[in-house]
């Protein structure tokens, strides 16, 4: 039986490599197993290895439920954060996963819809002109109100956060507030209607729309990696749908569990589950 399954695995990945050699476009479509697999994962050993004393104090144990914890004063939500942000933004992936995703479609004509707020495409070089963040970047702050539509890059602040907090709390100067109304600042990620997007958030999704009506008939790719089922209204569904109405596209969905798809386009898509770095590296 397991030789059967790894045949099936080989002809999976041998269809996917022609589908990408054939492809006129890729639309890469990125969800959280993507970065999992590179190595952010948000519970487990990596997760007491950085929030230990968190853990400890406030009782939650991974990095998702701690950005929901209602702390008691901002000292402790940003000592909490800023720690969150430097780790899962601003430090190197474990795994070169998402290097592996650029030589495969480097020299191709691609875009990226994304998910993911941990800014990984770009620092593995991909083009930032090819990347649609479309929940935001760990890596913005905006006002909590939102009192305009502006953004914040939080680089230097939050390395100083991490630097000067003692007993899970930083310096009450360093606390970031809207330079215009005074209000603190919050993360620019969508997760309320209180997100922002910014000039540069509506560039991306007019490229994004202009990428896919110039490439609506071609041969197009759509390459699905680590996209679950919270929000498959932003990539799945459009995959799907995009794949149905255009005869000349393929559907290609990697994913760790549930690698799937509809029968109406099951002829023209390729599933394979199992780790997406794992998959990559074989093509």
């Amino acid at each position: 039986m397991q030789e059967k399954q790894d045949k099936s695995q080989e002809m999976l990945i041998a269809a996917l490599r022609k589908a990408l050699k054939e492809a006129q476009a890729v639309v890469i479509g990125a969800g959280a197993g993507l970065s999992i697999s590179a190595g952010f994962t948000m519970s487990g050993p990596r997760f007491y290895e950085h929030f230990q004393d968190f853990a400890d104090a406030y009782g939650f144990q991974d990095m998702y439920s701690g950005g929901f914890y209602p702390f008691d004063t901002l000292e402790e939500y940003w000592a909490y954060w800023s720690r969150y942000i430097e780790l899962n933004r601003y430090s190197p992936a474990r795994y070169p996963v998402y290097e592996r995703l650029l030589e495969l479609v480097q020299g191709k004509d691609y875009f990226v819809i994304t998910t993911n707020v941990d800014h990984q495409f770009q620092r593995a070089g991909f083009d930032h002109h090819r990347l649609f963040y479309m929940q935001g970047d760990y890596g913005l702050w905006q006002c909590s109100v939102p009192c305009h539509q502006k953004t914040y890059d939080n680089e230097a602040i939050v390395h100083e956060m991490v630097r000067s907090q003692t007993d899970l709390r930083i310096p009450s100067r360093l606390i970031p507030r809207c330079p215009r109304c005074g209000k603190p600042m919050s993360m620019n990620l969508r997760i309320d209607a209180t997100f922002v997007e910014d000039p540069g958030w509506h560039a991306a999704a007019r490229r994004y729309g202009e990428f896919l009506r110039r490439h609506a008939h071609k041969k197009t790719l759509f390459l699905e990696l680590g996209v679950g089922l919270n929000t498959p209204g932003i990539i799945k569904y459009p995959f799907w749908q995009m794949t149905a109405q255009n005869p000349n596209a393929v559907y290609a969905c990697l994913n760790l569990k549930d690698a799937a798809a509809p029968r109406e386009i099951v002829e023209r898509s390729i599933c394979i589950q199992g780790d997406i770095g794992e998959a990559l590296r074989v093509l």
